[in-house]
């Protein structure tokens, strides 16, 4: 079935990816005004699943800070979401559902550190979120990811800062704060997002093999249980901060990409729409 697009024309934005950071733009820019569709994968591998909308995939709807999101199997059920005044999330990593819906603004918020497969032919305005993209090339606008001085700012000639490898700190921690797989298998979870827990503690198993966590605080992400990873893949984290009310709402960093984003967006329409 087609998509009308007849109430929604002008603002309707589909953003890739529903990881923490994409659900911080999503719930800015429905807040907004703006219709919002989501896609992500068939299994996301999202760590602060609390706080994103990709959870709906596995829940089937997720509400954060007042903002609901459903899975769609399909444009229709899309369209029905976005009636009801909720964010649809369809499964759709290729790039199809863009295509077929024609949005205005597309946000490519996968996070992957790399372009996978964003062209700025895709929408009137195309904005990449951090490293692997590049203002003027395959995206009209890039948005600063990395923590400091710049995030959040708005590029428009060239890149964001490459990627470092090497989480934030907090309290002075930064990989410590990283959960990992100690093996390739199937994950299964026994600890629970928002859990207080000991340096040395056990959160889950991977095939039998314990995962550890290095610090002490809160565990503030973890992926899905029964998802497959692979050894050194990043599972979780922990907040030594030990704030559990931090792992229910939107983060400061996301919350300031999703101002660069909303920025972008503005400029770019208002930019188009200028009088020659």
């Amino acid at each position: 079935m087609g998509f009308d697009r007849s109430r929604t024309s002008g603002n309707l934005v589909v953003v890739r990816g529903a990881g923490d950071l994409a659900s911080g733009v999503i719930n800015r820019l429905v807040k907004c005004g703006f219709k919002v569709v989501a896609t992500e994968r068939e299994q996301p591998t999202v760590i602060r699943r609390t706080v994103a909308y990709a959870s709906a995939v596995f829940e089937g709807a997720v509400r954060i800070e007042g903002l609901e999101a459903v899975k769609a199997e399909n444009l229709h059920e899309a369209q029905a979401a976005l009636s009801a005044g909720k964010v649809p999330v369809l499964i759709d990593s290729s790039g199809q559902a863009i295509r077929e819906l024609r949005p205005y603004f597309v946000v490519d918020a996968i996070i992957a550190k790399r372009n996978l497969g964003t062209t700025i032919d895709m929408a009137p305005v195309v904005i990449g979120l951090g490293p692997g993209f590049t203002a003027g090339r395959d995206v009209h606008a890039v948005v600063e990811t990395n923590r400091g001085h710049n995030l959040g700012r708005v590029i428009l000639d060239g890149s964001a800062e490459p990627d470092t490898g090497k989480p934030g700190a907090v309290c002075g921690y930064s990989v410590e704060r990283v959960v990992r797989a100690p093996a390739d298998g199937v994950i299964n979870t026994i600890a629970e997002i928002g859990d207080t827990v000991q340096s040395g503690q056990t959160v889950a198993y991977v095939d039998g093999v314990p995962v550890t966590v290095q610090i002490g605080g809160v565990l503030r992400g973890l992926i899905h249980s029964g998802l497959y990873v692979t050894s050194g893949m990043k599972i979780g984290d922990v907040d030594p901060r030990g704030r559990r009310e931090y792992c229910f709402s939107i983060s400061d960093k996301a919350r300031a990409i999703a101002g660069g984003v909303l920025e972008a967006m503005l400029y770019l329409q208002n930019r188009i729409n200028a009088p020659s």
